[in-house]
């Protein structure tokens, strides 16, 4: 009999179903049942367990992984609720299994997203104490400033945020565009710190997430090829993932 137990968000999330956060959610509303009854936080489970999701069983097996890259056009929304959001980042893709992005970009925003059903990738990505890069090309309104690009890669005050952005890398590249590489995911970021500085952001592509860069159309996705995904895994294996 195999014994190996594995908490059941964890399970949710290598199954490719969802997070880990997000498996808590449906966990703590009761949507989740294992053999028929629904569990406490922090149930966990083992092989052979019934494991359903609204009724749904999810099955947790060794099947080959999906890793896609995105070019995300402006006016879609990165959310996997598509009951809520018409312009969801799922039903435009319409990948024949189920995929979840890791992380966000705004609605207004366009360039890279990875897109998986790898749960447990998700969470390594997505802890800022990784310090995993994610670079963006900014055009704003005015012309940049040597005390602009001084004042942005040492770090903003967010006050709405309660948070000062980390330092950074930032670089003019014309007399209105910037290069920046950010190590953190705050919430439109950029936009806001722009805002602080009395600049408006009239374009913002994200043109590379670690390793990974931008190599589609706008609208179009591709595969990860198999020395990205040898990179990405490599630097991923010393990272620390969420709390399980």
């Amino acid at each position: 009999m195999n014994s190996i137990t594995t908490r059941l968000n964890k399970y949710l999330s290598e199954a490719g179903y969802c997070s880990r956060r997000a498996a808590d959610k449906l966990i703590n509303e009761g949507r989740v049942t294992v053999n028929g009854f629904v569990p406490e936080m922090g149930t966990k489970v083992v092989h052979g367990d019934k494991v359903k999701v609204d009724g749904k069983t999810i099955l947790n097996d060794s099947k080959k992984r999906t890793y896609i890259a995105f070019n995300k056009p402006i006016g879609i929304v990165c959310t996997t609720d598509t009951g809520v959001e018409k312009n969801n980042i799922i039903d435009y893709i319409n990948y024949p299994i189920r995929i979840f992005p890791i992380g966000r970009l705004d609605k207004d925003s366009e360039g890279l997203i990875l897109l998986t059903d790898d749960g447990d990738i998700v969470n390594k990505i997505l802890r800022a104490s990784n310090n995993h890069e994610k670079e963006y090309i900014v055009r704003v309104d005015k012309p940049i400033s040597q005390t602009f690009v001084q004042r942005m890669s040492t770090g903003i005050p967010l006050e709405e945020l309660g948070k000062t952005t980390k330092s950074c890398v930032v670089e003019k590249i014309s007399t209105f565009e910037f290069k920046i590489i950010l190590t953190q995911g705050l919430n439109r970021q950029i936009r806001r710190m722009c805002e602080y500085l009395n600049y408006d952001v009239q374009s913002l592509k994200r043109t590379r997430i670690m390793n990974i860069h931008q190599k589609c159309d706008i609208g179009t996705y591709r595969n990860l090829t198999n020395e990205e995904l040898k990179t990405l895994n490599e630097t991923l294996k010393d990272s620390k993932k969420t709390i399980e």
